[in-house]
């Protein structure tokens, strides 16, 4: 069996970025190669495409085998060798950066838990090429490139992880929810969506949604969407003089401009315009 080892180094120069792809390469061992026991500053992660070998970490030990990733956090001690008879083929990727240690949280890597087992159609060992060769173009492009490549594998990787973590308490998940249907709507007030729309996309049905959400926020997500509608068209009155009422009516969501009036003074009191205006004559003053 012979020996390769290739490796593409990021064009773009590592200056303290939130997150920053070092290099991404690949190599078919020979039988019984060893790296460490040493430690990096960088989190280096392997995908192994054939063959198989022992991954070791202060904790513990891992044998592993095609189809298997294991990431390396920074100032572990650990160790890698190829099996005797089947040495292992595999890439890998380096990357580091002020964001980097939550992007492998996020990922659902921990130092107790480095290990991943990735199913057939992975997207993992492409992206790890797709790094590869974007470096080896040698355009600054390759950076951004490689960073969406980063980002894929620990969207994977978050979908295997995660799934396989201890579900949360009722509680817990309830807050969770409700929080992404704040964020869901802080997202998409300025589309004419629905609440329905929402909760097909939450995958939960309306009566529940609407139910724990009053429960934790004291309102209906009706009237919190329409709350927040309100609140950004008062900002655009305000801040955007040049645009009319049925611009800003549309501009957050609202395509019925009477609509949108009767709303409007509903929860401040004043139309839209008599609300610009008073805010026009106070900064005169």
């Amino acid at each position: 069996m012979e020996h390769t080892y290739s490796v593409g180094s990021n064009p773009v120069y590592y200056e303290q970025q939130p997150l920053h792809v070092l290099f991404a390469g690949e190599s078919q061992t020979l039988p019984v190669h060893q790296a460490g026991p040493k430690i990096y500053d960088y989190y280096l992660l392997h995908y192994i495409e054939s063959g198989c070998g022992v991954f070791r970490t202060e904790q513990r030990k891992y044998e592993l085998g095609a189809g298997d990733c294991f990431l390396i956090h920074p100032g572990q001690l650990v160790s890698y060798v190829s099996d005797k008879h089947r040495p292992w083929r595999y890439r890998w990727a380096a990357f580091t950066g002020a964001d980097a240690g939550r992007l492998a949280q996020q990922a659902g890597f921990s130092p107790g838990e480095p290990v991943l087992s990735t199913a057939e159609g992975s997207v993992i060992p492409g992206a790890l090429a797709g790094m590869m060769s974007a470096f080896y173009a040698n355009k600054e492009s390759g950076h951004l490139t490689s960073l969406g490549q980063l980002y894929l594998i620990a969207g994977e990787a978050a979908d295997l992880l995660m799934a396989s973590a201890p579900l949360p308490g009722a509680g817990s998940q309830v807050k969770r929810t409700v929080k992404q249907m704040i964020s869901y709507m802080a997202s998409q007030y300025a589309h004419p969506v629905s609440i329905e729309q929402m909760c097909a996309t939450l995958g939960y049905n309306r009566a529940y949604l609407s139910r724990i959400f009053k429960q934790e926020t004291g309102i209906s997500p009706v009237t919190y969407l329409l709350k927040l509608r309100i609140e950004k068209s008062r900002q655009l009155l305000r801040e955007r003089p040049e645009l009319s009422v049925e611009q800003v009516a549309a501009s957050v969501g609202l395509t019925d401009a009477l609509y949108f009036s009767r709303q409007f003074k509903r929860f401040c009191t004043q139309s839209p315009s008599a609300y610009r205006l008073a805010n026009a004559n106070r900064g005169k003053k």
